[in-house]
């Protein structure tokens, strides 16, 4: 998933698939402890996903303070 793509997004659908991912990468651990997982890489992209997903998230909510503080001085 690229970071253009999640910005795209709104609040909501971020949300869910940060909670989709999180299950996915819970799954992937099972599978690569048990040894059935052929690509293990998969793990460390879905952790970077998530990562990019909580980014994006904070961004906003740094960008929604600022603009309040910018009210406020007004």
């Amino acid at each position: 998933m690229y970071i253009n793509e999640i910005r795209a997004m709104d609040r909501e659908a971020i949300l869910d698939a940060i909670e989709d991912l999180k299950a996915t990468h819970f799954r992937l651990r099972l599978e690569k402890a048990s040894g059935q997982l052929a690509n293990p890489n998969v793990v460390r992209e879905t952790k970077r996903d998530i990562a990019r997903c909580l980014t994006v998230l904070r961004e906003r909510e740094l960008a929604a303070d600022m603009a309040g503080e910018d009210e406020d001085d007004a």
